[in-house]
């Protein structure tokens, strides 16, 4: 009898391992990733917030408080938040954080800031929801802030949010064309070296794609504008938050590139995305959309 033990042991032992092996395999464990899933009717936002202040309004360089946080109706699978923080159309900073098995994301960066600028970031809420393991749903929903902030040698540390005095309304004007010049530009050459005609799209900056949370880009349905938004901010993560693929092949940091512009074309059959990276090469994306 104990010699038949000793021979089936290697064998319990070995189909332990194929077994385990089986789970790990049909059992994957979550990972941080965007994917669109058909929209969860049930599941919503009970809260999705982006804010930007400064941690003290009297020290120099100013450190800019970036803080992103959401709350869904349920618990999720996998939840995660991303965000891009902007400063005069350049992009300065990045920020991501997932769970899994919660409802709840919470996420806080500090960012240094140098001269008088524009502010703006945007955020994308993001839930995975399982019902079974077939059955696999999501749920987004964008924000967004912005903060004009006054550093110059003749005038003390000043922030606004809208302008209230003459003084920040002459700041405002200025910042804010300087900003679309210096994005004009950049986005004119890429426009122009891949032959984009433009009365053919719709065009909008990423910053100001949160405005349109609510209610759909004019000519698309709800349901389709969901698939849309949902399907660009997997593109962004994949191809402008990771890292932007360049003509030879090569990735470089999206941190120093441009605000990408999105232009939706008339017919609902693409989306183009371009930006230019910190080097000044020419970046062109594009989405077929099936509409």
């Amino acid at each position: 009898m104990k010699e038949k033990i000793k021979v089936l042991l290697p064998v319990i032992s070995f189909l332990s391992i194929v077994i385990i092996a089986s789970l790990m395999i049909y059992k994957p464990l979550a990972k941080e990733s965007i994917i669109f899933f058909p929209i969860d009717d049930k599941a919503f936002y009970k809260s999705a917030k982006t804010n930007i202040n400064l941690e003290d309004i009297k020290k120099k360089p100013y450190q800019i408080d970036w803080k992103i946080s959401s709350t869904l109706s349920q618990v999720a699978y996998l939840r995660q938040d991303i965000s891009f923080l902007f400063m005069n159309g350049i992009l300065k900073a990045k920020m991501s954080k997932w769970e899994q098995n919660t409802d709840e994301i919470i996420e806080e960066k500090t960012v240094e800031g140098k001269e008088s600028s524009l502010i703006e970031a945007i955020s994308f809420h993001y839930s995975e929801i399982h019902e079974t393991e077939d059955d696999i749903t999501s749920s987004q929903k964008m924000s967004e802030d912005q903060l004009y902030v006054i550093d110059s040698n003749f005038h003390p540390l000043t922030t606004f949010q809208k302008p209230s005095n003459k003084n920040e309304e002459e700041w405002k004007s200025t910042l804010d064309r300087v900003t679309k010049q210096q994005l004009d530009y950049s986005w004119n050459k890429v426009i122009m070296e891949n032959q984009i005609d433009l009365n053919q799209y719709i065009q909008m900056p990423l910053t100001a794609l949160s405005s349109y949370n609510d209610s759909p880009l004019n000519g698309f349905t709800p349901e389709q504008w969901k698939f849309v938004v949902g399907n660009l901010w997997e593109g962004l993560y994949k191809n402008y938050f990771l890292g932007i693929k360049k003509q030879d092949g090569t990735v470089v940091e999206s941190v120093g590139s441009t605000i990408p512009l999105l232009l939706f074309h008339k017919n609902k059959k693409e989306l183009l995305v371009i930006t230019t990276t910190k080097d000044g090469e020419s970046v062109l994306l594009k989405q077929a959309l099936p509409f």
